[in-house]
């Protein structure tokens, strides 16, 4: 990634594959093993670049926008759901021709990657391509822990459609200073996420992307499931700071899964790539050296 204006230049370098007949922005960069990263609700892959070049030295790592997100296509007339997503990225894997890879999530991708993960244990042995371990940031694992916060339960309600709309640079400065730890985004991230959000008027959309909320409750057993009979190596790391999905997720966590690694960044909420990212990349890295 250039170092001369990083963010026009991830933009620039996106590629495109299609998904249902709709374009789907995606990078990739480096050399190893595969290690695709799945972004989080409602921004985008652009998420992953304060650790992306660090990655790229050990792993070739991929990233894709998905569908109503970023710089990927954000049709209208669309049934937004996680496990459409989880599709997305099956066809993704197939089209990048990748036959065992690792995977790192945040948030909305957590959801994502439950799904993938409970996906391969149904198709097990015939599964089109191995998951061969997986590391969640902070994200609805569990949507009976889940603290949506006030804005999401508007956004998700019946007159959702209306709020979304009126969706701001302020009101997302707002959500954002709740949900990070000590460290909050500064003026030009905020502006790069709005921008992300609001490209090809995706704001539209944000009512129905909200319809996450709705598909982790739908999909809860199965997708728990999916962890506590995985057989492959697991690790979260985890921003005790973050209301939403913080300290008392982690606790769950460790009782559920009492074998599975968890990292707590002190002073860290929601985005801990973002907010920590060196302490995020020594964790995964930490987590993941020894399977490779």
């Amino acid at each position: 990634m250039s170092e001369m204006d990083p963010f026009e230049s991830w933009k620039k370098e996106a590629k495109f594959f299609k998904y249902r007949d709709h374009p789907i922005a995606y990078w990739t960069a480096g050399k190893g093993p595969a290690l695709v990263l799945i972004h989080g609700f409602p921004t985008a892959s652009w998420d992953w670049h304060k650790i992306w070049d660090q990655l790229a030295e050990r792993f070739t790592i991929y990233a894709c926008d998905m569908i109503g997100f970023g710089y990927s296509a954000k049709p209208n007339n669309y049934d937004y759901r996680l496990t459409d997503q989880a599709r997305l990225h099956d066809a993704f894997i197939e089209f990048l021709g990748i036959d065992a890879l690792h995977l790192l999530v945040h948030d909305y991708g957590v959801s994502v990657a439950q799904e993938l993960l409970a996906a391969q244990q149904d198709s097990v042995p015939n599964s089109p391509y191995r998951i061969l371990s997986c590391s969640f940031l902070n994200g609805g694992l569990f949507p009976e822990l889940h603290k949506a916060r006030f804005i999401q339960k508007i956004i998700n309600s019946p007159v959702g459609f209306i709020v979304g709309k009126f969706l701001s640079k302020k009101n997302l400065r707002k959500s954002f200073d709740e949900i990070y730890g000590n460290l909050k985004p500064t003026d030009q991230e905020i502006d790069q996420f709005y921008h992300l959000m609001e490209n090809q008027n995706g704001i539209r959309n944000i009512h129905k992307l909200m319809r996450y909320i709705n598909d982790r409750k739908t999909n809860a057993q199965r997708w728990k499931n999916a962890l506590i009979n995985s057989d492959i190596p697991m690790q979260l790391i985890n921003g005790p700071l973050d209301p939403v999905s913080g300290r008392h997720l982690a606790t769950y966590f460790k009782e559920l899964l009492p074998h599975t690694p968890v990292t707590i960044l002190e002073g860290v909420g929601h985005y801990p790539h973002d907010e920590a990212p060196n302490e995020v990349l020594e964790a995964y890295l930490e987590f993941v050296t020894p399977l490779l």
